[in-house]
C-alpha cells in the first residue's frame, strides 16, 4: 500500500513526522507537505500560477503551496499510484465548523475528490497542556490501523480527533459520530482602527454525541466526512 502523508504546518512540523511514523507499519510512506505553515487557508488551490516543489530528502516533496495543492500534485503527478493520503497530526482540534476552514482537513477532502481514500488526524489541546507527540503518535498509530480497514463509498473520508491530554499508555476509547452544527461563540474586538479575533475554543457549545463532545469528553472522535 502507498500513504501519502501531509499537513497544514509544513514539512518539518513534529506532527507530520509523528504520522509518519504512525503509519510506516502500514506501507510505503511519502511526504508532500507545504515549505511554510497553511492553518486555516481552507480548500484554497493554485491554478493560475506554477507551483514550485523542491526536496528534503529521498521519500520528502516540499510544496510551495497550500495543503489542497499538496494533495493534487501527489496524486496526479508525485505519486499517482498512492492509494490513501493521511493529513496530519494537526496542533489543534478540527471539530464542527473547523473542517471548513482547515487546511488539514482539506487535504483530505481534495483527496476524497480525486477518488483517493483519506483521513485527516488533528490533536486537541487541552487548557494549559502540551501536545506530547510521542503519544499523540502511539494513539493514532492505534486508531488508523482500524480506520485502514474500514469501508469508504466514493466521495468519503475520515475526520479524526484525538482528545487531550493523554499519554501513550491511556486506554481510549473511540467513537463514531456526526460534524458539531453549533455555531462558535467568538466576537471582534476594535482598538485603534484594528479589529481583533476573541475566542475560547474549550467552552464552544456542541450536541451531545457529536464531534466536539466526543472529543472534549476524552474520547477519539471519528467522523466520517462527505464532498
Amino acid at each position: 500500500m502507498k500513504i501519502v502523508v501531509t499537513n497544514d504546518d509544513g514539512y518539518d512540523q513534529p506532527g507530520l513526522a509523528a504520522l509518519v511514523d504512525a503509519v510506516k507499519p502500514l506501507g510505503d510512506v511519502t511526504v508532500v507537505a507545504p515549505a511554510t505553515p497553511q492553518s486555516n487557508v481552507g480548500h484554497r488551490v493554485t491554478m493560475r500560477e506554477p507551483i514550485r516543489v523542491s526536496r528534503a530528502g529521498e521519500d520528502t516533496y516540499v510544496v510551495h503551496a497550500t495543503p489542497a495543492d499538496c494533495t493534487r500534485l501527489a496524486v496526479k503527478a508525485l505519486v499517482p499510484d498512492v492509494d490513501w493520503v493521511v493529513a496530519g497530526i494537526n496542533p489543534g482540534a478540527n471539530l464542527g465548523s473547523d473542517v471548513f476552514q482547515s487546511g488539514t482537513v482539506a487535504a483530505a477532502r481534495e483527496s476524497a475528490i480525486l477518488g483517493i481514500r483519506a483521513m485527516a488526524v488533528s490533536q486537541y489541546i487541552a487548557p494549559d497542556w502540551t501536545i506530547d507527540w510521542p503519544a499523540a503518535r502511539v494513539q493514532a498509530a492505534q486508531c488508523l490501523a482500524a480506520i485502514f480497514r474500514k469501508p469508504t463509498a466514493p466521495g468519503q473520508f475520515w475526520n479524526i480527533n484525538l482528545p487531550s491530554p493523554i499519554t501513550a499508555g491511556s486506554a481510549l476509547t473511540s467513537r463514531r459520530c456526526p460534524l458539531d452544527k453549533h455555531p462558535h461563540r467568538y466576537r471582534y474586538v476594535e482598538h485603534a482602527g484594528v479589529y481583533r479575533y476573541q475566542g475560547i475554543i474549550h467552552n464552544r457549545p456542541r450536541s451531545a454525541g457529536s464531534d466536539v463532545d466526543v472529543c472534549f469528553g476524552g474520547m477519539i472522535s471519528i467522523t466520517l466526512m462527505e464532498i
